[in-house]
């Protein structure tokens, strides 16, 4: 196998830097490790969006872009690696059990996403299935059209609800020459809340950027030395509650927190460098993501998120407070609307409905604007089946915390939860 010849020096060096950081002495699977992080570079050449982030030595990818493997040796290479793996004794130690697992799930990602490079077609679940290590429950019209109720009787008037939602939404944008300013000062609370229960790296930090042309509405693009670049997507209108959302989904304590604490904790204190690599469609992509959506109710309980958001954030974006309270009661039922979503995508990608049916589903029953709905479907063409990582992701997340004890009346132990869950090498099977 060529990449155990090839990474064989970079394993004497490895297992000498261990030792002088006063980490844990070498083992197999750091070896192991090794290997995985240099195939999923090597498929970075491939597919440009793969590699969310990676911080380790730089030689490694130099190497991976100079060796120009093909998918054929790539998959050849993860299906022996993924056997070498598995051919490892259970580990005694339940992170190093965990870490073993992870690899072997990691690399059955990256052999899906190698075929579909290929060319293999999936169907929606079986592509979650083998990619995230999940699937998200298939919702009916029905269902939909029940909560669809509940918000019409919240906002009577004549016309589509849609029309409806979309006017009363426009009275809570956030001004483009005041966005900088609410989302600033929404990180800098979402990062207080987020400092008395997680002990962040010294130095961390991160910059906010403004872009536009893109299908997400926000971005963190995790660098290493536990440092971002936080992007947010101007193309369409930002209304007020998502300032919260993305400056705690993007920052704290969701991707930044989370990624700095895998450095911290995993990379630089035990030498996983499996971990100094990120490919997006991987099972690491369902915990990233329902992390970050669930870390939103862990920093801002319900009255504590109204409150803050009343006495800062809507004077700062030149918004009436008083209209706060019944905001958030329509938003609350308009989150009931999350697996319209994911449905949209599973239906749209299997074919069973057009981009123009796709859109007004979307416009139907998620509520969505015809711009922002469009924009959601740039979303399905560019990830395909990650979306079920934010619903489904969150609802797997909240769940596993809570089963655990972290209740919202028991705040410090879901806190204690949240964050061990972070800082492990924990997969979507886990949390079930």
């Amino acid at each position: 196998m060529r990449t155990l010849l090839l990474l064989t020096p970079f394993l004497a060096v490895g297992a000498a830097m261990l030792r002088a950081a006063g980490q844990p002495p070498a083992t197999p699977l750091d070896a192991l490790a090794r290997q995985y992080v240099q195939l999923v570079l090597a498929l970075g050449v491939h597919d440009e969006s793969y590699v969310d982030a990676y911080y380790g030595p730089p030689e490694w990818r130099t190497e991976a872009e100079g060796r120009k493997l093909d998918l054929a040796a790539i998959r050849a290479e993860a299906e022996q690696l993924r056997a070498a793996v598995l051919a490892q004794p259970v580990p005694q130690e339940q992170l190093q059990a965990l870490r073993r697992t992870y690899l072997a799930r990691q690399l059955e990602a990256l052999l899906t996403r190698c075929e579909m490079l290929a060319g293999r077609k999936l169907g929606f679940d079986q592509e979650s299935q083998a990619l995230y290590d999940a699937v998200s429950p298939e919702q009916t019209e029905e269902q939909f059209k029940q909560s669809l109720g509940e918000l019409e009787r919240a906002m009577p008037g004549a016309g589509p609800l849609s029309e409806r939602y979309e006017a009363y939404r426009k009275r809570f944008l956030i001004p483009n020459d005041k966005l900088d300013a609410v989302f600033r000062a929404a990180i800098d609370e979402c990062r207080r809340r987020t400092l008395p229960h997680v002990d962040l790296p010294e130095g961390e930090s991160f910059v906010v950027e403004y872009v536009t042309g893109k299908p997400w509405s926000g971005y963190n693009w995790y660098k290493g030395g536990y440092h971002s670049v936080i992007q947010v997507n101007t193309d369409l209108p930002t209304s007020i509650d998502r300032a919260i959302d993305l400056a705690c989904h993007e920052g704290y304590p969701g991707h930044h927190v989370y990624n700095a604490l895998l450095e911290q904790h995993l990379v630089r204190a035990r030498g996983y460098q499996e971990f100094s690599v990120y490919p997006l469609y991987s099972p690491q992509s369902l915990i990233a993501e329902g992390t970050a959506n669930y870390g939103i109710e862990v920093a801002f309980p319900a009255q504590g998120r109204l409150d803050f958001e009343r006495r800062v954030l809507f004077p700062l974006a030149g918004l009436d407070p008083d209209g706060a309270l019944g905001y958030y009661k329509v938003q609350q039922l308009v989150e009931r609307l999350g697996y319209a979503g994911t449905e949209a995508a599973r239906r749209y990608l299997e074919g069973r409905l057009s981009a123009d049916q796709a859109a007004r589903w979307l416009e139907t029953y998620t509520l969505a604007s015809p711009a922002r709905a469009r924009q959601r479907l740039s979303f399905f063409d560019a990830y395909r089946s990650y979306v079920i990582n934010y619903t489904l992701g969150l609802d797997l997340v909240r769940t596993y915390i809570e089963r655990r004890g972290g209740t919202a009346d028991q705040p410090d132990k879901r806190w204690q939860e949240f964050k061990a869950l972070l800082a492990s090498p924990r997969l979507p099977a886990d949390l079930k």
